[in-house]
């Protein structure tokens, strides 16, 4: 079976507009969770999300697309554009390809419109992409009803186009040129760990040698933070939102909406040695497994299975692994049962792996969420460093994990990053370090 690597990282979080600033807000440990300014989320019970600061869509769509296009769109394609970017597969004409990480001034920064000045790797005309989202266009969706029935006025022909969920992918691949799969994948807060993993099968199996694979996601609006609010499931820590996302504490009471989008270059492995690529990891498994359950409450079981299934793809026994990082939404069931699933794979061998959340800084980005999580875990690996979950300040004590509460340097061969959705929909990722051989 052919070996998959990831050779490029873009991403737009509330930690950062680009995978370095974000990467470094979170082994600093600072929040990106704030309270709303979207909206007036006033009479919300939770009034508090991850928001991006400063992300100018100009920089990386044309100004007609910006206008036709929901904003889970822009993310999406700032994220591939810097992913391809970084993999060294995409410059301006005028720019200057780099196999480093984000070089300090790159191309897209330097200007809007630059999509239109692009140059792009011919190996991209027969790759692939998979972008996975949960609730796609529902800010363009609550816009337009808005615009409708309070103002009367009609909607725009572009609105079931901006807002459908595989028109990330669809965007992108026009983009760019992709005349590979280029497919939506919409499994809740799993979303982007599926997309990856069914972009990874795909180029294990020799059908691309290349793919665009994450999630994206624009949920701060009224109806996605008031939905979640009604279900129960969001934090109403209100009056110190840096403190409301607490995996696995004792006082969590439940996760912070999030928006953004990563984006990761996924290459088989002697084609990216080939070209002599950076190569950040080897994706060596992929489990996906469903609860048959419930609509929103977890089981650990499922969970189990999902973890169990992506270790025996990648041929990794429990106590070869040295990292986890954990789907950790902050909620009181999804905790208490991630917990329970990986103990039940990981038995006694738990005792020699570190777990962390970095939902605790960055809220949960729903179906962008897995994809941000393996590109950290990947980052982990290749910098030696694992990530720290915050406000962990009193440890769940039916728990018997091991959490990581601050950066810990040391060699990480092996990690896991695992998702779970709604619906019972659970996705694993295995990533160790990459031998070029």
């Amino acid at each position: 079976m052919r070996k998959v690597v990831i050779t490029g990282i873009g991403a737009v979080t509330p930690l950062g507009n680009d995978i370095v600033s974000t990467w470094d807000n979170i082994i600093r440990q600072r929040s990106g969770i704030r309270q709303i300014t979207k909206f007036d989320a006033a009479a919300l019970p939770s009034r508090i999300a991850g928001e991006l600061k400063d992300f100018v869509p100009a920089v990386f769509l044309p100004a007609k697309d910006i206008l036709r296009l929901d904003p889970f769109v822009h993310y999406a394609a700032a994220a591939a554009l810097m992913a391809g970017e970084d993999a060294g597969l995409i410059c301006q004409e005028s720019g200057v390809r780099s196999q480093e990480l984000n070089p300090p001034s790159p191309p897209f920064a330097k200007g809007g419109g630059n999509t239109e000045h692009l140059s792009v790797d011919s190996q991209l005309d027969s790759a692939g992409i998979v972008i996975g989202s949960s609730r796609g266009g529902i800010t363009s969706i609550e816009k337009a009803l808005e615009r409708h029935l309070l103002a009367g006025k009609p909607f725009s022909p572009y609105l079931m186009s901006a807002s459908t969920i595989n028109m990330a992918a669809a965007y992108m691949s026009m983009s760019l040129g992709i005349k590979g799969p280029a497919l939506g994948i919409s499994t809740a807060c799993a979303s982007g760990s599926n997309a990856i993993g069914e972009a990874f099968r795909m180029i294990q199996h020799g059908d691309i040698d290349i793919a665009f694979a994450g999630g994206a996601e624009a949920p701060v609006c009224r109806l996605a933070v008031g939905g979640y609010g009604a279900s129960g499931a969001l934090s109403g820590r209100n009056d110190e939102p840096a403190k409301a996302s607490r995996p696995f504490d004792r006082d969590r009471d439940g996760f912070i909406v999030a928006e953004g989008a990563c984006v990761l270059v996924l290459e088989e492995l002697h084609h990216a040695v080939k070209r002599d690529a950076v190569i950040y990891a080897e994706v060596a498994g992929y489990g996906t497994s469903s609860d048959a359950f419930h609509q929103t409450r977890p089981d650990s079981a499922g969970e189990a299975a999902a973890i169990s299934k992506a270790l025996k793809d990648a041929h990794v026994r429990p106590d070869e692994v040295n990292y986890i990082n954990a789907h950790g939404t902050s909620t009181p069931l999804g905790d208490a049962a991630e917990a329970r699933a990986i103990e039940q794979v990981f038995g006694a061998s738990i005792a020699q792996v570190r777990v962390s959340s970095c939902k605790s800084m960055l809220g949960h980005m729903l179906g962008a969420a897995g994809a941000l999580e393996a590109a950290i875990t990947a980052l982990s690996i290749k910098r030696g460093i694992m990530t720290p979950t915050i406000n962990l300040e009193n440890p769940d004590p039916a728990f018997g994990l091991h959490f990581a509460t601050s950066m810990i340097s040391g060699d990480i061969n092996i990690a896991i990053s695992n998702s779970f959705g709604f619906g019972g929909i659970n996705a694993v990722l295995v990533l160790r370090q990459c031998n070029r051989n």
